[in-house]
């Protein structure tokens, strides 16, 4: 039983710990297999964010069944840590692993005794290599903020933070290996550093992170951050993008809602709509130009139409490049899940579709204006097929030579094709 598959469902998060299984596994001797219908072991790492996720675990593990009948399907991650005992009865599935017991995974599929970790030490994954052209690197797990609609802190438990000298060496291992782009991540990068002696935050990280690789890398790798939460933009965060030569000028930021009163009853109440807006003015006057992405949610339990009009007009005022808009899902053990006001699922689709729409213009706006500055820096993904430092995907379509995978390359925007820019190697 020596040939293995890995399927990763949802976040980055969890496709970092898959790759960490598997290079763990290699080393063990193991083999990946071509596809998954040769393997012998297939661990599906899962998602439970949404009703959607755990519907998409359902047929992916009755799809891997089908055509892999023979195969011990695994099953852990999120959706393991709260749905187990349905999980199990799914085909195929030999054994369910909680979140909170995936790092046993990295002693192997079988011989896992004394893998457990304790909840008080950060999970020992950590890779040298990665399956994308862009690496993930984790520097946070868990979430201490228990937001009313969300099921993570029951999946992951509560905040624990990557010691600082683990994340640098991870980093240099991945920049010796050939990666130009690294996203740093974390569940919720705002609690990082409460668990650590000296407790820095994550703009002390970032700043460690600059001084060890700024003045070597400037100009030759980049970082991205995953996701930010609004509470984390003031004058530090300002402070730390004016004087990082490493960090993309594009974010991705955990709005969900652009009405004080849903934040509220979301348990976000912490930061206001228009505070968001008052720091990407400020950030202007660093990024000029900036890609834009968030996470928005409507159709919360209670969300009145007149609530919804102030999420659109917000979205409208904020210069998005992008974002991902969920209609409210009820997730068991939540607060919302209690909360009067649930809405028909054909009123939350409505409205999520009126934002994705407006989302969508924007987008095209963004594009567009890319068109008109003189050059980008694109992370070459898949052959000619890029992402630039606005976080926009690039097509070269002029070049001398062809771009390894995993190189930046300074291109001249030439066009647009669909929602791609068109681009000559410069």
């Amino acid at each position: 039983m020596n040939k293995f598959w890995l399927t990763t469902l949802g976040c980055k998060i969890n496709q970092y710990e898959s790759e960490s299984i598997r290079q763990s596994w290699i080393k063990k001797g193991m083999q990946p297999a071509e596809k998954e219908e040769d393997a012998d072991i297939v661990v599906v790492n899962s998602c439970a964010v949404t009703a959607a996720a755990l519907r998409d675990l359902r047929q992916t593990v009755r799809h891997i069944n089908r055509y892999n009948p023979e195969g011990k399907i695994i099953v852990t991650g999120c959706a393991a840590q709260v749905f187990a005992a349905e999980l199990a009865e799914l085909p195929g599935v030999v054994e369910v692993i909680p979140q909170e017991r995936k790092a046993e995974l990295l002693c192997g599929p079988l011989e896992r005794e004394g893998a457990c970790c304790s909840e008080n030490v950060f999970a020992p994954f950590s890779i040298d290599d990665y399956q994308r052209a862009r690496a993930v690197v984790k520097v946070q797990d868990g979430c201490s903020h228990r937001c009313t609609y969300c099921i993570v802190p029951i999946t992951r438990g509560k905040s624990i933070s990557r010691p600082i000298e683990d994340i640098l060496k991870e980093i240099k291992r991945l920049l010796d290996a050939g990666f130009r782009e690294m996203i740093i991540s974390g569940i919720n990068l705002s609690h990082y550093g409460r668990d650590i002696d000296d407790r820095p935050d994550f703009w002390d990280l970032m700043e460690e992170i600059e001084q060890n690789f700024g003045a070597e890398w400037k100009g030759r790798a980049r970082l991205r951050i995953s996701s930010l939460e609004p509470g984390q933009l003031h004058e530090r965060a300002l402070e730390i993008f004016k004087k990082s030569s490493l960090i993309c000028p594009q974010l991705h930021l955990s709005l969900q809602s652009g009405d004080a009163e849903v934040l509220k009853r979301m348990g976000r109440g912490h930061y206001k709509p228009e505070d968001v807006l008052d720091f990407l003015e400020s950030l202007k006057t660093i990024w000029p130009v900036f890609g834009l992405g968030a996470d928005i949610l409507t159709g919360f339990p209670g969300e009145t139409e007149q609530e919804f009009q102030n999420t659109l007009e917000f979205c409208h005022k904020l210069p998005l490049s992008y974002a991902h808009v969920f209609p409210y899902s009820l997730r068991p053990g939540t607060a919302a899940a209690k909360m009067p006001g649930h809405l028909p699922d054909k009123i939350k689709k409505a409205r999520a579709a009126q934002l994705r729409e407006v989302v969508k213009n924007k987008k095209s706006k963004f594009i567009k204006e890319l068109t008109s500055l003189n050059s980008l820096h694109v992370l070459v993904q898949d052959g000619e097929v890029g992402v630039c430092e606005y976080y926009t995907t690039c097509k070269i379509v002029e070049c001398t030579q062809n771009p390894e995978s995993r190189s930046l390359v300074k291109v001249k925007p030439l066009g647009i094709e669909g929602d791609k820019i068109l681009a000559a190697c410069v």
